[in-house]
């Protein structure tokens, strides 16, 4: 049981909070209310194993470069809390998971299952090679709502692709922002990311850009699906918090990038699920 809890810390299960709603709400969306218990249990589980094993292999991927790096030496793998094999062991439990939930679903999740896999696992890796690692980051947490919108329907539509954009530069703004905090050992170990190629105010400002077409793809998504008064309230609140998570970095403070941080992106992926159900009855 030890290790059970010293696994969820490590991978941060907690955040799957970030994706998941966005599963859902893409599953409301294609039924156009409730998805019935079936798709709702095998995605969830499918989300789970996604999430599980793309952490598991961030975790194994970085253990040497986060024992280097003071932030993150005191982690689970470069401690010893954990070893090597359990979390890869956890990591294959996690891919059978997603793969026999995505069986379940449909042929069509099944066929995308294993182009899922290879992102989830190939975009822990990205950094070693380009600084558009935080935007291959959102598109893999993406998949969340395709595969909630396929789960349904079985095919791809237009609305997904704009939830699915939506979801990509709300991630890579939220990682741009979280990167800053990394600039100097990135830059000594040759890592990419936006704040180490061009500085941390550069990093801030695409984060601002990323986040403004993020509130414009929720509207587009808004105005497509036809949804009411209380989905664009639940906008206004979203861009309300997303003014709110910038307010608290300047590039001369980053003291503020901690839990609180964290809870606003938990609060933002939440409230728009609530938006779209409450939308769908207004």
């Amino acid at each position: 049981m030890a290790a059970v809890r010293h696994f969820l810390d490590a991978i941060k299960f907690e955040h799957t909070v970030f994706a998941l709603p966005f599963a859902y709400v893409a599953m409301v969306l294609a039924a156009d209310g409730w998805p019935g218990w079936h798709t709702l249990i095998w995605v969830t589980l499918a989300m789970v194993g996604a999430r599980t094993l793309a952490m598991s292999v961030n975790r194994l991927a970085d253990r040497f470069i986060d024992a280097a790096n003071p932030r993150t030496a005191r982690r689970h793998l470069p401690t010893g809390l954990l070893t090597p094999a359990q979390v890869t062991i956890a990591a294959v439990a996690a891919a059978a998971l997603l793969v026999v939930s995505a069986s379940v679903l449909n042929p069509l999740c099944l066929a995308l299952a294993p182009l899922a896999v290879l992102f989830l696992v190939g975009y822990s890796y990205t950094k070693r090679f380009t600084w558009l690692s935080h935007w291959i980051l959102g598109f893999t947490d993406g998949i969340a709502a395709a595969g909630g919108w396929i789960a349904v329907r079985g095919a791809f539509a237009p609305p997904v692709y704009v939830l699915w954009f939506a979801l990509t530069v709300w991630i890579a703004g939220f990682d741009l922002i979280y990167a800053c905090q990394d600039v100097q050992f990135d830059r000594e170990h040759r890592l990419h990311s936006v704040p180490a190629r061009f500085g941390i105010p550069a990093a801030l400002t695409i984060a601002r850009v990323c986040h403004v077409l993020t509130i414009a793809a929720f509207a587009l998504l808004g105005v497509t699906m036809g949804l009411g008064w209380l989905y664009w309230l639940g906008v206004l609140v979203v861009a309300g918090l997303l003014v709110y998570e910038h307010s608290l970095v300047s590039p001369s403070d980053l003291s503020r990038l901690d839990v609180a941080f964290f809870n606003v992106n938990g609060y933002i992926a939440v409230i728009l699920f609530l938006a779209v159900i409450a939308g769908r009855l207004a």
